[in-house]
């Protein structure tokens, strides 16, 4: 049986840069992690609410809408201790988009029924 002489003991570059991102994320502190993840979650939600929220019809997506609006709100909530001066930005954001998702449906959720309602309780414009 021969050896493959393509396979050798050193880790291969997707292995070590993966390494490399892992030390990154190591140096990041926790909040800007949380804050970032909640960033990316308003503006993906954003974008799948549609010109409601200053996103683009082509993209109107109200189920997945709903998905990463409940996701940002279980953030935003589980997390609002640690948030600090970044946690009212955040509460405000989501509750934007919250609104902004009723506006755009046809048939607007019952109060506290809307995503992410469950975890903030009933959004109020």
């Amino acid at each position: 049986m021969s050896e493959n002489p393509n396979s050798s003991d050193q880790p291969s570059a997707a292995d070590q840069a993966a390494g490399e991102n892992v030390r990154e994320l190591a140096e990041i502190p926790a909040i800007e992690v949380i804050t970032r993840a909640a960033v990316m979650l308003m503006s993906a939600a954003a974008e799948k609410v549609g010109p409601e929220a200053g996103g683009d019809e082509q993209y109107r997506d109200l189920p997945d809408a709903r998905a990463l609006i409940t996701a940002l709100a279980g953030l935003v909530q589980a997390s609002a201790g640690d948030l600090g001066l970044h946690r009212k930005p955040l509460q405000d954001g989501l509750k934007a988009l919250q609104l902004a998702f009723r506006e755009a449906s046809a048939y607007p959720d019952e109060p506290g029924e809307g995503p992410g309602e469950k975890i903030t309780g009933p959004v109020k414009g």
